[in-house]
């Protein structure tokens, strides 16, 4: 590595964020990346350390020392070439990536690992701001027609490798943007969406198609899609949120995350939206601790929501983990998003037993809480309580993928309701259906962006090779 004992000599730096009195006021991002001579010293701390586990650690294999050490002798124009031949998007993962990578450090052992995720962010800025980041049009084009259902990272990242390959790729999204949960379910403020369209317009100039209000089972025929195209990859996302089934879960006040978070984005972006949900002056209850849920304490954050209380249903996890136990994986622990920084009273261990309303409106919820015996969840006695809440949002993950469009198409799916296809052996990532290819959470469920981006890399080589009898992809 550039400076060999930098591991020893430097501490971990973290990306500054804007205070929360000023961020709360807008949805304007508020991380702050790294200055070159920060991102140098991070970069000197990257280990020689023989093995680099923070590569198998990140799903798409980022070559992370070779980059970490370009920065440190400030080489910005190789570090992007470098970060781009295995991620289609840094600009995506160096913003919302939970970064795997930095749990699988060598130097997380017994110290806080290498700023891994603030170094790639500062490259793919610095690449936008220098005018690196341009289409890379093959001008050989192989007659092949692929369609691509579904616009979030693994159908981008599938389509754009697909052109680069010289076929004609359109992209079918169902909703009047592109960008699937990137534009609709991840707020402005963790990702603004300024990054989304700057690789759209990239993607066109490479020449993909983009087609919005193309819904597949609705005004879009699958049997179409497999007639007049030699490939079709399904990437529409795990979609179908997990519900509540309690009583009361019919009051007005009770809504899904998304139900929430979609329209405040479109919002955002300067549409009309009738009958939004605002949670301005409300008391707001957030069921469920991942990162929708954080979603949802931060949107409610700057509505000016009264009060805002997030519930999870599992114990809380310790401070810090057991690093020798755990350690190159990723590990429970206790984590604490910039949205829970802007306000919010967090609970575990906390089960929801009825909503309860008047004349049909949401007014308070009861819950108690729970514990664990022998391996199953049980009550803890005189432990109810009902807390005053005007919403209610359930942010307990994503159990399939929309059912529909998989019944459209007619491909098998495994028991938990995915499209059914090996990622190994022959055959990756097709389908039951000869010309049908799946990727991402629609295959997969629901997962990160990073593995998006991995599996539709991946499924793009497959495709190209299926097509064309062999494949230069990397994989």
């Amino acid at each position: 590595m550039g400076k060999v004992t930098g591991f020893m000599e430097f501490e971990r730096l973290a990306e500054e964020n804007l205070p929360v009195k000023d961020r709360v006021k807008n949805y304007k991002e508020f991380v702050l990346h790294l200055t070159d001579d920060q991102a140098k010293q991070q970069g000197a701390r990257c280990m020689d350390c023989g093995i680099p586990f923070c590569t198998t650690g990140c799903p798409i294999n980022n070559i992370i020392p070779d980059w970490n050490d370009l920065v440190y002798h400030q080489d910005w124009r190789s570090a992007i070439d470098v970060l781009h031949s295995t991620n289609n998007f840094p600009d995506f993962t160096g913003r919302i990536c939970p970064a795997p990578c930095e749990a699988a450090c060598t130097l997380n052992i017994n110290n806080d690992a290498v700023g891994i995720k603030s170094i790639e962010h500062a490259i793919i800025d610095k690449a936008w701001e220098n005018g690196w980041v341009t289409p890379q049009i093959n001008p050989n084009k192989t007659g092949k027609h692929i369609a691509v259902v579904g616009s979030g990272p693994a159908g981008l990242a599938a389509a754009q490798q697909l052109a680069r390959a010289g076929h004609a790729v359109t992209v079918f999204e169902k909703n009047d943007r592109i960008g699937g949960l990137l534009r609709y379910g991840i707020p402005d403020f963790k990702l603004d969406k300024s990054n989304i369209d700057r690789r759209i317009a990239q993607m066109e100039a490479e020449g993909v198609t983009f087609k919005v209000n193309q819904n597949v089972g609705e005004n879009v025929n699958a049997a179409d899609l497999e007639r007049d195209f030699d490939a079709v990859i399904l990437a529409g996302g795990a979609e179908l949120p997990r519900d509540l089934h309690v009583p009361g879960r019919e009051l007005d006040g009770v809504h899904f995350a998304m139900d929430f978070l979609t329209p405040n984005n479109k919002m955002v972006a300067g549409d009309t939206v009738p009958n939004q949900i605002k949670a301005t002056g409300k008391h707001v209850v957030v069921i469920g601790g991942g990162d929708t849920g954080s979603d949802c304490v931060g949107t409610s954050n700057r509505h000016g929501a009264a009060s805002v209380t997030q519930f999870e249903l599992m114990p809380q996890p310790p401070e810090k983990e057991n690093k020798a136990l755990v350690w190159p994986n990723w590990p429970l622990k206790m984590r604490t998003s910039s949205s829970h920084e802007e306000g919010a009273d967090r609970d575990w261990s906390i089960t929801t037993k009825e909503l309860i309303g008047e004349n049909g409106k949401l007014t308070a919820l009861k819950g108690a809480r729970v514990e664990w015996k022998d391996g199953k969840m049980v009550e803890v006695p005189g432990s109810e309580f009902t807390i005053k809440a005007d919403l209610v949002f359930l942010a307990m993950g994503f159990v399939s993928p929309v059912q529909k469009v998989l019944d459209a198409f007619g491909v098998e799916k495994d028991n938990r309701g995915n499209a059914k296809a090996t990622t190994d052996g022959e055959g990756c990532y097709k389908t039951s259906k000869a010309k049908v290819f799946a990727a991402g959470d629609i295959r997969r469920g629901q997962s990160l962006v990073v593995w998006a981006i991995r599996e539709g890399r991946q499924c793009a080589r497959e495709v190209d090779a299926f097509l064309m009898g062999s494949s230069t992809l990397p994989r």
